[in-house]
C-alpha cells in the first residue's frame, strides 16, 4: 500500500462569477521512504498541494489518503491531532515564537501532543544537539542566524517522528553555501529517522538529488 494516495485533487478559489483553478485534478502516489521534489515556476500550485497534503487546507473536491484512510473525513479537531503526530512542516521562513527560546520552540509540539515535560525536553534536547545547536538551547530565535534558525525549525518538524516531512522552499531563505548545508541536514535527517520527504523547491540542482522529481504546469503535474 502507498504510504500517500492522492485521487482527483481539485482546489477551486472565487466565487461563480469568477472562480481560479488552482489544482485541476491531481491523481499522485508516493510510497514509504521516497524523497519527492515539487518543482515549477511561481503560482502553479506547488504550494496549495502541498499544504493540502498536510491537512493544513481542505481541497474542493478529491481524496487525499494516508495508508488507505481518507483524512478529510475527519472533523477537524481529528485532522489537527493527525497532523501533529503524522506530518511534519517546514517552510521558507522559520515562524519561530519570538518569545520562546529554541528549546522551548522544539518542544511545543510534543508537548501539543501530550508528551510529559520531562520527555519533551528529552527529545528536543537531543535533536538540538544532533544539528549542532547544543549550545544555543537558551537562545530566542532573534538571537540564532538564519541558517540556525532554519535548523531549529527543522527539528521542531521532526520532534514528533513524524512518517512524512512536508517542506515548501526551505533554502529559499538562505544564501547559497548555508541553503546546502541546511539541505544536507534535512537528507542527514530523513535518513536517520526513515522519514517520507516531499520538497518544494526552485532549486533544480537540489530537486535531481531526490528520488523522484514532480514538475507542475498550470494547475496539473505533467511530469514524474
Amino acid at each position: 500500500m502507498d504510504l500517500i494516495t492522492i485521487k482527483g485533487l481539485c482546489k477551486t478559489y472565487g466565487n461563480a462569477k469568477k472562480k481560479v483553478e488552482v489544482l485541476k485534478g491531481i491523481d499522485l502516489f508516493i510510497s514509504e521512504g521516497d524523497t519527492v521534489s515539487i518543482v515549477g515556476a511561481s503560482g502553479v500550485g506547488k504550494s496549495t498541494l502541498l499544504s493540502i497534503m498536510g491537512a493544513l487546507d481542505r481541497p474542493t473536491s478529491g481524496e487525499v489518503l494516508y495508508r488507505g484512510e481518507a483524512i478529510f473525513r475527519y472533523d477537524n479537531r481529528r485532522i489537527a491531532a493527525f497532523r501533529n503526530r503524522f506530518i511534519g512542516f517546514v517552510f521558507q521562513f522559520h515562524h519561530l515564537l519570538p518569545e520562546f527560546t529554541a528549546l522551548e520552540n522544539v518542544m511545543l509540539p510534543a508537548l501539543i501532543g501530550g508528551a510529559g515535560k520531562a520527555e519533551a525536553l528529552k527529545r528536543a534536547s537531543k535533536l538540538l544537539e544532533e544539528v549542532g545547536l547544543g549550545g544555543r538551547l537558551d537562545h530566542k530565535p532573534g538571537e540564532l542566524s538564519g541558517g540556525e534558525q532554519q535548523r531549529c525549525a527543522i527539528v521542531r518538524a521532526l520532534v514528533q517522528g513524524p512518517a512524512v516531512l512536508l517542506a515548501d522552499e526551505p533554502t529559499g531563505n538562505l544564501d547559497t553555501r548555508t541553503g546546502e548545508e541546511v539541505f544536507e541536514l534535512i537528507m542527514g535527517l530523513k535518513k536517520s529517522m526513515n522519514t517520507t520527504m516531499v520538497i518544494v523547491t526552485h532549486n533544480e540542482k537540489l530537486a535531481s538529488r531526490l528520488s523522484r522529481r514532480l514538475r507542475m504546469v498550470d494547475g496539473s503535474i505533467v511530469e514524474d
